[in-house]
């Protein structure tokens, strides 16, 4: 296949993968469309918030393997059989439009999450360092501010330095990291505004449901 034509290809199925969304799903298995209460989103934070924990890990977990498997599909079964591919990009193209779908799903009315645990999973599943120095920056940072935002802002940025440390040279991935940590910090520009005037929800707040 050309290559050209494959990354095409890549970024659809990514794309439905993210389309698929487990927050809203389980929302919906509770009478409830989770994008209607706490934040207005369907990510693993606004489910812990309003349904609580078991949910939440639910979607946590929903929401990292629509990015995670791609990636691994991709890294050991598709690209080793295709050499004019350039398959580290591959991979972070198609965890990116796994990220964009989970964010803007067509049959919600482009109305879904933020798209860090996907974002979180697709770097695992490339580079196992650049997944766990984000882990560990979210949890760092959580505990010790209880705001899930300001950890998911600061393990997208550091995206930028991870690439930049465990693959010099590869301008091609240091760019997709950039477009990884610039679109998830988009995506949280009213957290970082409620952050600025001490508005922002700490992990714990619950919010009520009304069925």
């Amino acid at each position: 296949m050309n290559p050209m034509a494959f990354y095409a290809l890549i970024v659809v199925i990514g794309y439905f993968c993210g389309c698929l969304q487990c927050g809203y799903f389980i929302g919906k298995l509770n009478h409830i469309d989770i994008r209607e209460y706490g934040s207005g989103n369907a990510g693993a934070t606004n489910v812990l918030r309003v349904l609580g924990k078991f949910s939440s890990l639910c979607t946590f977990l929903g929401d990292a393997l629509k990015g995670f498997i791609p990636v691994l599909i991709l890294k050991f079964i598709v690209c080793p059989g295709m050499p004019d591919v350039n398959a580290q990009f591959a991979q972070l193209l198609i965890g990116f439009a796994a990220v964009l779908g989970h964010d803007y799903p067509f049959f919600l009315k482009f109305k879904g999450g933020k798209g860090i645990s996907t974002s979180g999973a697709v770097m695992m599943a490339f580079d196992w360092r650049i997944g766990m120095c984000a882990l560990i920056t979210f949890i760092i940072i959580v505990a010790l501010t209880r705001y899930v935002s300001l950890g998911s802002c600061l393990l997208s940025a550091g995206f930028v330095i991870e690439m930049w440390l465990f693959h010099p040279g590869r301008i091609d991935l240091l760019i997709m990291a950039v477009l990884f940590a610039w679109f998830a910090i988009y995506r949280h520009r009213a957290n970082i505004k409620r952050l600025l005037n001490g508005t922002e929800s700490k992990i714990g707040q619950k919010v009520e449901v009304k069925k």
